[in-house]
C-alpha cells in the first residue's frame, strides 16, 4: 500500500502537531469572532487564547524534540524517570532528584539525573525522550526556556541546567 504523505513530511507534520493545532484553532477562533458575531464571537475569543497558549507550548516542545533513533528507551510513570538502555539503565523520582544536567563532552550528548547517590544517564536521542519534556517541567524553579536554549547550543561542555535549592535548617530561619 503506497503512502499518501511523504514519510519526511509526514514526521515534520507530527513534530509540529500542537503549534498546527493551535494555529487551527486561531483560525476557527478568528472565524467565530469576525464572522457570526453574538455568543459564536465569545467561544471565538475563547479558541483565540487556547490556540495562542497551545502554539506558544507546542513551540517549547517541538524545539526540546530532537532526532530519534538512539540507544535506549526512556519511560516516564508516576513521578519517575526509568531509562531501560542496552548496557545501564535505573530510574529516578523527580522528587527526589537533585540535580539536572546535559553532558556533551560524549559522542552523543546524554541528560545526567541525579537523586542523591542515584545517577542515571539518558541520550537525548532515546526513545520516548518527548515525555521529558513534562516531567522536566514539574522541577521547582526550572526555566524552560533556559533548558531549551542549552539543548539547542552547540557547545563542547557539560551544562547544569537545574538543581535543588538547599532547604535551610530552622536555626538559620531564626533570629
Amino acid at each position: 500500500m503506497t503512502q499518501f504523505i511523504r514519510p519526511e513530511v509526514q514526521a515534520a507534520l507530527w513534530r509540529w502537531r500542537e503549534v498546527l493545532a493551535g494555529a487551527l484553532l486561531v483560525v476557527l477562533g478568528l472565524w467565530g469572532i469576525l464572522g457570526p458575531g453574538g455568543l459564536v464571537a465569545l467561544v471565538g475569543i475563547l479558541a483565540v487564547c487556547v490556540g495562542l497558549g497551545l502554539c506558544v507550548i507546542g513551540a517549547q516542545r517541538t524545539r526540546f524534540r530532537g532526532d530519534t533513533g538512539g540507544v535506549g528507551s526512556v519511560d516516564v510513570d508516576e513521578g519517575q524517570v526509568i531509562y531501560f538502555g542496552p548496557m545501564t539503565g535505573g530510574a529516578v523520582a523527580l522528587r527526589d532528584m537533585t540535580e539536572l544536567a546535559l553532558l556533551r563532552t560524549g559522542v552523543t550528548a546524554h541528560w545526567r539525573l541525579t537523586a542523591g547517590k542515584e545517577t542515571v544517564y539518558i541520550p537525548i536521542n532515546a526513545d520516548g525522550t518527548d515525555a521529558l519534556f513534562d516531567a522536566f517541567a514539574t522541577l521547582p524553579g526550572l526555566r524552560t526556556e533556559r533548558m531549551l536554549g542549552v539543548l539547542n547550543q552547540d557547545t563542547a561542555h557539560d551544562t547544569v541546567i537545574w538543581s535543588r535549592s538547599p532547604v535551610r535548617s530552622i536555626d538559620d530561619r531564626l533570629h
